[in-house]
């Protein structure tokens, strides 16, 4: 299962983007949208009719969605009122209650009014992650799929309109193989990673490399980008289950050395405020927090 995690400037930037992913097509049971900014459907500052359309349709519970998608405006607590469409929207955000899968149903057919939502534990993607984003004024538009081709086509859709990555072959080195190389250091495992952290070998080395190094009871875990040449959606996505996967065992994951491809990125999606991004080393390892 890959998942691709577009992060946009603004909810019109997410609706042109979930409008050419259900042109390619990307099934709607395989896309959520998040946003902090829930006016009307589609009329966003410069957002496309046809996203208005494809909104309304999933308001209305049409336009094929028998699967459970559904959409709300859901109350969620240090971000306030945000606009939730898809399957499992909302359990993103880590809410319940109402906000989660066919339950939402009741609020799409109604015109998606307010809903107040009730905490619960993390799902499979770090839902703090998700409420800093919506916090930075971005909106996120989410993509899981089997198909390796729906995939494909779908990461260059949210690389084009959310990374600004149509350039990725400016960047020297920018056709590396990607590798992981894994050290100690005071306790901390530093994983010095270097060229493509992008959908297929890149993505999948480093999702295997954090898995393991979580199996193995490791809590403090440092990624060193200083040689990675570029990322794309579905790395980024793998960062945030790396993300989550060492928070789930109650463990820190930090940033370090970011290259300036992975900066660009990270600074065009605000995500440099949402990831933990030390300096240097030296300052990354001492940033940990004690344990025993």
């Amino acid at each position: 299962m890959e998942t691709l995690i577009g992060v946009l400037v603004s909810r019109a930037a997410a609706e042109n983007a979930i409008a050419e992913l259900l042109r390619i097509p990307v099934p709607q049971e395989s896309l959520t949208f998040l946003t902090a900014n829930p006016g009307p459907a589609g009329e966003a500052k410069g957002g496309s009719k046809f996203m208005g359309a494809c909104l309304g349709g999933i308001f209305a519970g049409t336009a094929g969605l028998s699967l459970g998608a559904a959409a709300a405006t859901l109350l969620v607590p240090g971000v306030g009122p945000v606009l939730a469409i898809g399957i499992g929207a909302a359990a993103l955000l880590g809410l319940g209650g109402a906000g989660t899968g066919a339950a939402l149903s009741a609020g799409a057919s109604s015109g998606a009014g307010d809903q107040p939502a009730s905490t619960t534990s993390r799902g499979p993607l770090d839902a703090e992650f998700f409420r800093d984003v919506l916090k930075k004024g971005r909106s996120l538009v989410i993509v899981h799929t089997d198909s390796k081709q729906v995939a494909e086509s779908a990461c260059g859709v949210l690389d084009r309109l959310g990374l600004g990555t149509h350039r990725a072959g400016d960047f020297a080195g920018s056709g590396t193989a990607a590798k992981a190389r894994v050290r100690q250091v005071n306790g901390v495992a530093i994983v010095d990673l270097s060229g493509r952290i992008t959908m297929g070998e890149g993505g999948a080395m480093l999702r295997d490399t954090v898995r393991g190094l979580v199996d193995q009871g490791h809590k403090r875990i440092m990624l060193n980008l200083a040689r990675v040449t570029h990322i794309d959606s579905s790395g980024i996505g793998e960062l945030v289950r790396s993300l989550t996967a060492v928070r789930h065992q109650d463990g820190e994951l930090k940033l370090v050395n970011i290259s300036m491809p992975v900066n660009e990125v990270l600074k065009i999606t605000h995500l440099h405020a949402v990831f933990d991004i030390s300096e240097n080393e030296t300052s990354g390892v001492a940033s940990f927090r004690a344990r025993p």
